[in-house]
């Protein structure tokens, strides 16, 4: 199907979705989840040939990970979906209401974004996620997923398309783009009169380029460079343990801590440990010159450092002189994600929470939990760190827009 064929499809298929009864959307969706249980082993057999020609090509191990359909990530996909159906509907929903002087009632409303192109990498899992969240919050949407899944992406979308057909609603309200061709791509980008929103999920070499060709709006983040400043207050044992999950749990994810700022109070103290939990899980340590006094048996930190986005058992550890210092590190560095500090102090705390404006800060918790699903929205088409109608993960009511309605009896203008 050509380009504008395609999104045409789903253009005319929007107006269908965002009046379709929640009863209906979620019935769809308690179908999609039993079916992705009963048909567990085809989505298995189906992600093993992706797998087989990913370690063919020499992938890396995290990005093979990333890829992988098991037991855990049948039952994770089946939680999200489940998830989704527990939420409120956000579509129509009075967000707020308000009385003129001359009576008139003024309200805003929840509506539909309309068509949402969502293009991302790897996790196949992204096409339930994607899929889930759009057609609870009555959007189309078209899917392009990374030609490394394209078995599993295409095993998934025949399960979401028999879920459609058993409940009622029109298959048309997802499209999947199963060609690997960049100018097909870049045709659907400049489709502004049908497709209403873009989201890119994945490097940001994909980010770029979407943005560079897109003549729509984008919701985007570019990269996921993260912090966790440990406070001169901060509990030891928790600080251990916050930042080896913010790094070591799952390294290949844009919420994966890339930066450690410690408090010179504390540095001497509490470095020579945990860097060395950190070679214990595998994780290779860089550090300014301040760290490397401390432990001297790690590579120096460079300038580019503090602004790379690893995706890897690799950490950057700088010595800060205070609260202030890794605040200023972080405006400098950072790419307006997650950061988060560990401290005792409440007034410290407060500070760091009102002066970092990623899209999420934390307290003495790991930057891991910046996502949809662990925030309470369900699963998550993305994190949003370009400062527009969505800030942070994305969910049901970040995929909807208001709409103003009013209330008169006969009002006029004067």
């Amino acid at each position: 199907m050509k380009p504008d064929k395609l999104a045409m499809t789903a253009k005319k298929a929007a107006h269908t979705i965002a009046h379709t009864p929640t009863e209906q959307k979620d019935r769809a969706l308690i179908t999609l989840e039993q079916l992705i249980g009963d048909e567990k082993a085809y989505l298995m057999l189906e992600n093993k040939k992706d797998i087989e020609t990913a370690e063919k090509a020499g992938l890396a191990r995290s990005l093979v990970d990333r890829l992988r359909i098991d037991e855990k990530v049948i039952e994770e996909m089946q939680a999200s979906i489940h998830d989704v159906v527990n939420l409120a509907d956000p579509v129509g929903e009075i967000v707020k209401i308000w009385k003129r002087p001359n009576g008139l009632q003024v309200g805003r409303m929840r509506i539909p974004i309309g068509v949402i192109f969502v293009i991302y990498e790897s996790r196949p899992n992204v096409t339930i996620e994607a899929f889930s969240l759009c057609l609870k919050s009555g959007n189309c949407v078209i899917l392009k997923g990374g030609s490394e899944a394209s078995h599993s992406n295409r095993a998934l979308f025949r399960l979401i398309q028999e879920a459609l057909k058993r409940t009622g609603i029109t298959p048309e309200i997802v499209q999947l783009v199963d060609i690997n061709d960049r100018s097909y791509i870049y045709d659907l980008l400049t489709l502004e009169e049908y497709i209403d929103l873009v989201i890119p999920r994945g490097g940001e070499e994909l980010l770029r380029s979407v943005v560079e060709h897109s003549r729509i709006p984008v919701l985007k983040h570019y990269k996921g460079v993260c912090h966790i400043f440990v406070d001169e207050s901060a509990d030891f044992p928790m600080a251990y343990e916050v930042c080896l999950n913010a790094k070591a749990q799952k390294p290949a994810t844009c919420n994966a801590m890339e930066t450690l700022l410690v408090h010179e109070a504390i540095a001497k103290d509490f470095l020579p440990e945990m860097i060395k939990r950190l070679k214990k899980s595998g994780v290779k340590v860089k550090g300014c010159q301040r760290t490397i006094q401390i432990v001297n048996d790690i590579d120096p930190a460079q300038e580019e450092d503090w602004s790379q986005e690893y995706l890897d058992f690799v950490l950057s550890i700088r010595v800060v002189k205070d609260m202030d210092e890794a605040i200023d590190h972080i405006r400098t560095y950072g790419s307006d994600h997650t950061e988060a500090i560990i401290t005792k102090d409440y007034q410290r705390a407060w500070q760091f929470l009102k002066e970092v404006n990623s899209s999420l800060v934390l307290v003495n918790a790991s930057t891991r939990l910046n996502d949809g699903f662990q925030l309470g929205l369900g699963a998550e088409m993305g994190i949003s760190t370009t400062k527009l109608h969505a800030f942070g993960p994305m969910g049901l009511e970040e995929l909807t827009v208001t709409k103003f309605i009013a209330f008169g009896e006969g009002q006029l203008r004067v």
